[in-house]
This record gives structure tokens, C-alpha cells and sequence, in this order.
């Protein structure tokens, strides 16, 4: 019933009642009663209209791995994801992304200004990863203690490099290729040692000659880039997008920008190497929103 539907309603019964022999108390009685339902009801339509529009609104894939741009309802005070607090820009619009390993499930809630929440339920498509099944033992024993004292500091640099929160708006845009080239390595890929999982190939690799450019994906700010070779990814450069999401490029021969640097989409940042623990010269490019690790791919599309 629409909100004019139940006014006509209330008035059609206002006027069954005047053709009826009541007393005069209750005749009144009751049209003030009606009255009150007709408000009462109007209202209820109102808030039901008023409900469906405070819907969200959103782009990307639903799928693991996956990055989806949103608009949160008018009037949203804060944003969750399973709990989690996501950043919400002054036009409403905001990021979010599922981890390659993410469940077949995930829910947001919007608060609003008055208190009420709006939700939305994600269904999140699973993918077939590239599994390789060696016959081979897991190496045991763990990393030595002499490699974590050096490790340590490292991944230190790495957590405070995603902390970073540089109001980029390289979010926002439609990402590029860093490199051109054969790509080696795919992001989620695994191997399995005797049963027991190694871990996941966490970005994609892009091989290339020594020496050959690479470029920003995106808008951003250098978060992190490496004075020394780190233990494993070699040169190390990092670039904040905003709102969470962060690129990590790996075994650079050199870096070409520095932290606090405002780098543009297209922009040369660095060269491609085999720094750190590489088989050869390639560009490993990993990417997360904030704890998610990402398929950079799902941004890019294919490479043309």
C-alpha cells in the first residue's frame, strides 16, 4: 500500500462512520483512533521506503582474492566487515578486498546517524589455485635463529610500511601493469610437500631483463624502499593507495623513488632485478588491503 493509498483509506473510513447512529462520544472517539492508525500506518510506509533506499552499491568481484569498490548509505557513521572497521571517504564511497584464503561468506554493516544499521551479505566464489604436488619432504627445523635476528627488523620495516595512511587517491583509479612481460609466477599458486602445504605464491611474478623499467600501478605514496637488499625480497620498494591498500614490489635491481615520494600512475619507480632470494631477474608485485592479500590481476585485467 502506498503512503497516498492509506490516506485515501483513512478518509473512506472517516465517512462510513458519519452514516452510522452512534453516540456522538464514540463517534469521535473512533475518528481520532482512525486517525491515529492512518498516521501511524503513513509513517510505517515512509520508514519502509526509507529503508530500501539505504541500500549499497558496488563494483569488483565477489570472488577470493577479490577488490571491490562500494557506496555505503546515506547518512553512514561508520563500516564494518566481519567486524573490522573499513574507511569510508567524504563522497561515500570506500574499498574492500577478500583474502585468497577468505570463507564462503562475509558481512558488512553500516551504522547509521540515527543508530540504525544497514547490511549486506556477501557470497565469495572460491578459486582453483595452481597446486603442485612434490614428493618431497618439507624442509624442517624451522628459519635458524642467526636468520630471524635479521629477518626481524625487516618485517618490522614491512608492518610499519602498511600502517601507513598517505590520503592517496590512487584507490579510486583503474590499475596498470608495472611491467610488460611473461608472467612467471601466479598469484595463489601452492606447493604441497608430502601432504603438508608450503605457502602461497602471494603476488604476481613478471620476468624481465636486469636493468628494464618498471612503473607505479596507481597513484600513491612510497611507504617503504629498501637502503639495503631484505633477506628475501631483495630491493624492496612499497607504495600506499589509500584507504588500506598497498603494493609491494620485490627483487628490484634498483629504486628510483623515496619514502614520502608522491608517485603517479605510469610513473618510472624502479628496475627490475634479482635481489634477495630469486631463481632470476623478475618483478614480483604483491598486493593487500590491509590484512586481505590480493590478486593483482582482478585490478588489471589481463596483460594487453
Amino acid at each position: 500500500m502506498t503512503l497516498k493509498q492509506s490516506l485515501t483509506f483513512g478518509s473512506l473510513t472517516l465517512v462510513a462512520l458519519a452514516g452510522l447512529s452512534l453516540p456522538t462520544a464514540f463517534a469521535s472517539s473512533t475518528s481520532a483512533d482512525n486517525a491515529e492508525a492512518d498516521a501511524s500506518e503513513a509513517a510505517a510506509v515512509e520508514q519502509s521506503a526509507f529503508r530500501k533506499a539505504l541500500k549499497f552499491g558496488f563494483s569488483g568481484q565477489e570472488i577470493q582474492g577479490g577488490v571491490m569498490l562500494g557506496d555505503a548509505p546515506a547518512g553512514t557513521r561508520s563500516l564494518t566487515l566481519d567486524g573490522e572497521p573499513v574507511l569510508v571517504a567524504e563522497d561515500g564511497k570506500f574499498i574492500i578486498a577478500f583474502n585468497r584464503d577468505a570463507g564462503q561468506s562475509a558481512q558488512m554493516v553500516a551504522t547509521l546517524e540515527n543508530g540504525e544499521t544497514v547490511r549486506k551479505y556477501f557470497n565469495i566464489a572460491p578459486r582453483s589455485w595452481k597446486i603442485e604436488h612434490v614428493n618431497v619432504a618439507r624442509r624442517s627445523g624451522g628459519p635458524s635463529a642467526a636468520f630471524m635476528a635479521l629477518r626481524m627488523p625487516e618485517l618490522e620495516q614491512i608492518n610499519a610500511a602498511r600502517q601507513v595512511q598517505s590520503g592517496s587517491q590512487g584507490w579510486r583509479q583503474t590499475f596498470i601493469w608495472p611491467a610488460k612481460g611473461r608472467i612467471s609466477g601466479m598469484f595463489g599458486s601452492q606447493r604441497i610437500y608430502q601432504g603438508e602445504p608450503g605457502s602461497y605464491h602471494s603476488g604476481v611474478d613478471i620476468a624481465g631483463a636486469t636493468g628494464t623499467d618498471f612503473v607505479a600501478p596507481a597513484d600513491g605514496v612510497v611507504t617503504l624502499a629498501a637502503e639495503k637488499p631484505f633477506s628475501l625480497e631483495g630491493n624492496l620498494l612499497m607504495i600506499d593507495h589509500g584507504m588500506g591498500l598497498n603494493s609491494a614490489f620485490l627483487h628490484a635491481s634498483e629504486i628510483l623513488v623515496e619514502v614520502g615520494q608522491e608517485v603517479k600512475r605510469g610513473q618510472t619507480i624502479g628496475r627490475i632485478g634479482a635481489t634477495g632470494r630469486a631463481t632470476g631477474p623478475h618483478l614480483h608485485w604483491s598486493m593487500k588491503w590491509n590484512d586481505a592479500r590480493i590478486d593483482p590481476i582482478l585490478l588489471t585485467g589481463p596483460m594487453g
